[in-house]
């Protein structure tokens, strides 16, 4: 039987779906994306340690580089042309509000809202926390065994942040996400839990501990590890840390094939910032949607294919049958 081969026309695609993984930021290790390897990976179980943020909207890609003419002879003409400067920005709008969602559309520290001990002074970044639990040996990232009076303080559809006190550590603190950027020894015991990345839901609260609706990014509790819950979260505009992280961003065409935009590394390079959609067109007294917008400045990175530094990859794999 004849294959039926068919001219590829330009790819047509409805939305762009966001994943990001976090940089090592202490070794400036950032995620690599293979589209020999992983370039089939069903859009819903993107390969580790990819995170899903779901569909985006106004995604717009901006190349910033400038190339400069390279002039010789009198008179002086164009030689050839160098690049002078290599940039590139990235905007779009997150379609949900999320503890990572809400970290990407922020330029500084994104810190969880621990719960307050009683009777503690207020704070805008949240008041001295109730005071963390240990997990009992045998905890994973799905279940963490706990003393009974301790899972008592706990309620299902609560979250919880997993991570090890603050005992005057600089540099990068956070797992497994980098969170902060300590300069200067701090005074907050609980100041990791704040920044930390390591959350996770509730789904169920036992005698014996709790069980968690998703796997904690960290994997199992480390040595050290505390437990405490949160009640939200909170960014602030200023500050002196930038969010870094890896993101792909895949169109998938109506014939099957798809276009991957590979940035592996970008930083945050706006403070936080929404937009409103209105739900009722143009009645300004209907309700609105509070959309996060995102915006982001690529950084290079060295091929060690060539040696080139690059900002982006643009990846296209055809449909089956495409011609080439």
């Amino acid at each position: 039987m004849t294959a039926s081969w068919f001219s590829a026309p330009a790819p047509v695609a409805r939305r762009v779906r966001a994943y990001f993984a976090p940089v090592n930021r202490a070794a400036q290790t950032p995620v690599l994306f293979d589209p020999s390897q992983q370039g089939g990976f069903s859009l819903d179980t993107p390969p580790s340690p990819w995170i899903d943020l779901g569909w985006i909207q106004d995604f717009a890609r901006k190349p910033a580089s400038k190339s400069t003419p390279l002039l010789t002879g009198i008179p002086a003409a164009a030689l050839e042309q160098v690049r002078e400067t290599l940039q590139a920005q990235v905007s779009l709008q997150f379609l949900s509000w999320t503890k990572l969602t809400m970290a990407l559309a922020t330029g500084s520290q994104h810190m969880n809202v621990l719960a307050a001990a009683s009777g503690a002074t207020p704070a805008a970044d949240g008041a001295q926390a109730v005071p963390a639990v240990i997990p009992q040996s045998g905890s994973t990232a799905t279940s963490i065994l706990l003393a009974s009076s301790d899972a008592a303080k706990f309620s299902a559809g609560s979250i919880v942040a997993v991570d090890v006190d603050y005992t005057g550590q600089t540099g990068y603190v956070g797992t497994p996400v980098s969170g902060a950027f300590v300069r200067q020894a701090l005074t907050d015991v609980d100041y990791i839990r704040r920044v930390t990345f390591n959350v996770a839901l509730v789904a169920q609260v036992a005698p014996t501990g709790l069980t968690l609706a998703a796997a904690l990014p960290g994997g199992a509790p480390a040595t050290g590890a505390k437990v405490q819950a949160v009640t939200g979260f909170v960014d602030r505009e200023g500050g002196s840390f930038y969010q870094e992280w890896s993101a792909l961003f895949v169109k998938q065409g109506s014939q099957g094939e798809r276009i991957f935009f590979h940035y592996p590394r970008l930083q945050s390079m706006s403070g936080a910032e929404e937009a409103v959609a209105s739900l009722n067109g143009k009645n300004q007294n209907g309700q609105s949607r509070v959309i996060l917008k995102g915006q982001f400045l690529a950084l290079p990175v060295t091929d060690p294919l060539d040696g080139e530094r690059v900002v982006c990859y643009r990846s296209f794999l055809p449909a089956l049958n495409a011609l080439v």
